[in-house]
Parts: C-alpha cells; sequence; structure tokens
C-alpha cells in the first residue's frame, strides 16, 4: 500500500487528515446550528453540513494538502472533487440514516444539561459517517481529483538540495 512504503504519500495523508478535522468541526458546527437552531431535520441537516465541510476542504487541500497539483484547471479539480464527494455524501446519508434511529435510541437515556436528548445520539452517529467516508474521499480524490501529483513529487514544503557551487 502506498501510504505505508512513501513517506510523502504519509505526509499527503496527515495533512489531508488535518484538513479533514477542520471540515469535521464545520461539520458538526453547521449541522448543530441547522438542527438545533433552526429544527431541520436530522437527514437534510446531515447534507447541509456535509455540503458546508466539503467547500472548507475543497479550498484547504487544493491549496496546502496538494499544492503541487495545478496542471489541471481549477474548474475541472473543482468539479471532479465535487463528484466524488457527491459519491461520499451519497455513502454517508445512506448509512447515517440507518444508523441515526438506533443511536439516539441508544443514547437517549443520558440527557446532557442543556443540549437536546437527541444530541449525544446524532453527533456519535454523525462522528461514525464522518469517518467512513474519509477514507472514500482520501482515496479517490488522491488517484483521480489530484492525481497529477506523482507519489515521487516533493509536496511543496520539501526543501531543494542546494546546488554546489565552484570555490
Amino acid at each position: 500500500m502506498i501510504l505505508v512504503k512513501d513517506a510523502r504519500e504519509r505526509k499527503r495523508f496527515l495533512k489531508f487528515a488535518v484538513v479533514g478535522a477542520i471540515g469535521f468541526g464545520v461539520d458538526f458546527l453547521v449541522f448543530n446550528l441547522v438542527r438545533n437552531l433552526i429544527g431541520l431535520a436530522p437527514v437534510p441537516a446531515n447534507v447541509v453540513s456535509f455540503l458546508a465541510a466539503v467547500t472548507s476542504n475543497f479550498v484547504l487541500n487544493r491549496y496546502w494538502t496538494f499544492p503541487d497539483s495545478r496542471s489541471k484547471p481549477l474548474a475541472r479539480q473543482l468539479a471532479q472533487y465535487t463528484l466524488v464527494n457527491a459519491a461520499g455524501l451519497g455513502i454517508r446519508t445512506a448509512i447515517f440514516a440507518v444508523i441515526h434511529t438506533p443511536y439516539v435510541a441508544l443514547f437517549d437515556h443520558l440527557p446532557l444539561p442543556f443540549l437536546p436528548e437527541h444530541f449525544l445520539g446524532e453527533n456519535l452517529a454523525l462522528a461514525t459517517v464522518v469517518i467512513i467516508v474519509m477514507f472514500w474521499n482520501f482515496f479517490v480524490n488522491r488517484y483521480w481529483t489530484y492525481n497529477d501529483v506523482g507519489a515521487s513529487q516533493p509536496t511543496g514544503d520539501t526543501p531543494r538540495p542546494k546546488s554546489k557551487t565552484a570555490s
């Protein structure tokens, strides 16, 4: 597996995971805002929060995780990223729809002060699907959206060797 053998790919995956953690924060913040303040149902709230996270993640991945991916026009790369993430949204929403009710039922007896009774179960269901879809998103985006980045190319912040000068 390339993550095991190639240090640059491990570094890209770690950067992707950091971006994912930021997206996770965006995802949870937006989910809880639209769910608990606006009153949107859980599955549509999941879709809205996913779209917000995907938008922030595209920008961060393009400019930080894969800064050397510039041979494709921005519009094409965004279209590919959107298609990959739309498939990820389908995977995520299907799984979320199945596990949401059992998770809420499992945790509704653990009320948290100042939070709705569904809060813990819904957020654990969301965490579960986010983790599952992260792997889909990384591998498909890496090998399709950002396939112009070779495994042996520098990641943009690798020091270049100094040229030797004659003394």
